[in-house]
């Protein structure tokens, strides 16, 4: 197939060249627009990412277009319904982080049990006691899991690793996975109640918006810590702060905050520095991370080398798939 690339950067290039040899492909800096479209008039498939915004004025430049991929989760940047009507083929990558936002969970839920970020502060003063920096085992407490998709279910893998119990809270409940991995689902208050360590693993939606707020977090287990690395909105943050000042909750561990609504997609931060920017402005002077009890990180579970690659290796495979007659990730 003839396939066009947009917003391509750096070593995605050469890694495309090499995985997709029996196909003529062309690279593209740009995002894909209507003045640029004409440059794939010939293209079988084009592949973007979300600044790409494909409509109707788009799609008419492109009249032998079969396919579309693209290399994010969402699909919102592409008219699905005109799509549909030009028989045009949309794959998405819908997964490509699971493991790797599990294991920043962790690193997240292991800074606050060794109380890493006190004892990093201590040494930049010169202090060298180790009287109020005793951790806690995680061997037998309690994790609530909000969310066992597939980013919760991975959490739950590594949690029984550790020896640890695991309750989980999830509208869609898979009771022959909770007991092949030996978890027990229950109801959402009841997760809040009996957890040392509560991680939240759902979007942000209408139901979910502060799903953590001044009245659920009365409910949480007193001395239990949180852990986001969802998405900031989960948690109201005055509610945050006020279960932090009366000691409800221990600690938080947050790779996200409240106000990143501006980042649909984890790899924006890469590729749009206008949005890290606005990601530094929210962040600094941040009542929360002024606190030895909180750990935050810039919004990078997802940021590792092998889940940016999977991104890649997934688009490919939508190619072949659809080239082969086997199509995938289909959203369409």
């Amino acid at each position: 197939m003839r396939i066009a690339f947009y917003e391509i950067h750096g070593w995605e290039k050469a890694y495309f060249k090499n995985i997709l040899k029996g196909h003529d492909l062309e690279f593209h800096k740009e995002s894909l627009t209507e003045e640029n479209a004409s440059l794939a008039k010939d293209s079988d498939a084009v592949s973007v990412f979300i600044y790409s915004k494909i409509g109707k004025e788009v799609l008419e430049k492109m009249p032998k277009l079969k396919m579309i991929t693209t290399r994010s989760t969402g699909f919102d940047h592409i008219d699905i319904a005109m799509c549909k009507d030009r028989k045009i083929a949309v794959s998405n990558v819908p997964f490509y982080g699971e493991n790797t936002v599990a294991e920043h969970t962790f690193a997240l839920i292991l800074s606050l049990s060794r109380n890493l970020r006190k004892a990093y502060l201590n040494i930049q003063r010169q202090e060298y006691s180790i009287e109020g920096l005793k951790g806690f085992d995680l061997k037998c407490k309690t994790l609530g899991v909000i969310g066992a998709g597939h980013i919760g279910l991975h959490v739950i893998r590594i949690a029984k690793g550790f020896g640890m119990k695991v309750l989980a809270f999830d509208t869609k409940p898979d009771c022959f996975l909770s007991e092949v991995l030996g978890f027990e689902y229950a109801p959402f208050d009841y997760v809040l109640g009996n957890s040392d360590i509560i991680t939240l693993h759902a979007p942000d939606n209408e139901h979910t918006h502060h799903m953590l707020n001044r009245e659920s977090m009365k409910k949480i287990k007193k001395g239990a810590i949180i852990i986001n690395t969802s998405r900031g909105g989960l948690i109201e943050t005055e509610a945050l702060i006020e279960a932090l000042d009366g000691k409800r909750i221990s600690g938080a561990g947050l790779d996200v905050l409240e106000g990143e609504d501006l980042i649909k997609e984890e790899k924006q931060l890469l590729y749009d520095p206008s949005k890290a920017q606005a990601l530094g402005d929210l962040v600094k002077d941040h009542i929360l991370l002024s606190r030895d009890n909180v750990i935050y990180t810039p919004h990078i579970a997802f940021y590792s080398q092998e889940a940016l690659e999977r991104v890649l290796k997934e688009t490919a495979e939508n190619i072949e798939g659809y080239a082969a007659g086997r199509p995938k990730n289909l959203v369409t």
